[in-house]
């Protein structure tokens, strides 16, 4: 009874998973959502089951969206194993962060799959295309405003500079998608899990967050790299240009940890540390001040220091 449960829960959740695959490959305006909803079908069934289960649904769920619809293959394969990799460290109850972790790392490790077989099968670099279309809409973009008699603008000039480190920053840009991918699926199925009446552990408050002390040291090394400079095209150039910005929003992201504690403990009202937030997203300024902010945090444990103040 127990096998055939399995194996009738398996198949319906692997039909789901085609239709929506199905659905988000032929009807573009709802890929957009689709899209972070694929993995749910695996982490579902391996947090019933078990990853080895799991595995077994997904290779049978990819040999059908192969069958099917073969465009849709690199979606699948990022869902299969991003799901069961997600299921797995919820079926065995690790930290909200934990799970996060881990899954971004298999998102990532399959986007790095799949960027080097589109090179290796068909001989098509995805970032290198990309680069390429968007030189096309600047270039048209640059025609427009001729026609209209105006002149290129320097930030054209800074988005031409941006185009031209896209392959460069390549690795950044597979781990920042990764990790994204990871968050974004992570809380919608945590959100449909309670209503399946599963348990997954929440995330903490973001002001209980916390990066370790040693990133401090690894970014401050970096920026020192960054600002003196290296031989253009060395390893060194690519391996810094990849984490200066990964360590920049790490420091960011742990500053305003240190916003959300403070207005916690002075019972500011919720909203005011979420419209920092979200206006240091668009503003240089607030940005550099909520680095400053997780600097002095990882250096000096500020947030404890906060604490000890208000006993």
């Amino acid at each position: 009874m127990q096998q055939t449960r399995r194996l009738t829960e398996g198949a319906i959740l692997s039909a789901v998973f085609v239709v929506m695959l199905l659905l988000s490959v032929f009807v573009p305006f709802l890929s957009a959502v689709l899209i972070w909803f694929l993995p749910l079908p695996f982490i579902i069934f391996v947090i019933r089951h078990d990853w080895k289960s799991g595995l077994i649904m997904a290779v049978v769920s990819l040999l059908l969206s192969s069958f099917i619809a073969l465009i849709g293959l690199p979606f699948a394969l990022l869902a299969a194993i991003g799901g069961v990799t997600t299921g797995e460290l919820i079926r065995r109850k690790k930290e909200a962060l934990m799970v996060l972790a881990g899954s971004s790392i298999a998102y990532i490790a399959v986007l790095v799959l799949l960027y080097a077989g589109s090179i290796l099968l068909f001989d098509i670099d995805p970032l290198a295309s990309m680069q390429d279309v968007m030189r096309q809409s600047t270039q048209q973009a640059e025609s427009m405003l001729e026609s209209f008699g105006q002149e290129t603008s320097e930030n054209m000039v800074v988005w031409q500079d941006m185009i031209d480190q896209i392959v460069k920053m390549g690795p950044l840009l597979i781990v920042f998608t990764g990790i994204a991918f990871a968050l974004i699926t992570q809380l919608i199925a945590q959100a449909i899990l309670r209503r399946l009446q599963i348990k997954a552990e929440a995330f903490p408050p973001l002001r209980d967050w916390n990066f370790p002390r040693s990133l401090l040291w690894y970014y401050l090394v970096i920026s020192i790299i960054y600002w003196i400079g290296v031989e253009e095209g060395t390893a060194m150039d690519i391996v810094t240009w990849n984490l200066f910005p990964l360590l920049e929003v790490a420091m960011a992201l742990q500053g305003f940890t240190v916003v959300f504690h403070y207005c916690y403990i002075k019972s500011v009202p919720k909203a005011i540390p979420v419209i920092l937030m979200i206006f240091g997203i668009v503003s240089p300024f607030v940005l550099l001040l909520a680095r400053i902010l997780g600097i002095i945090d990882l250096g000096f444990q500020l947030k404890k220091r906060l604490k000890s103040d208000t006993k």
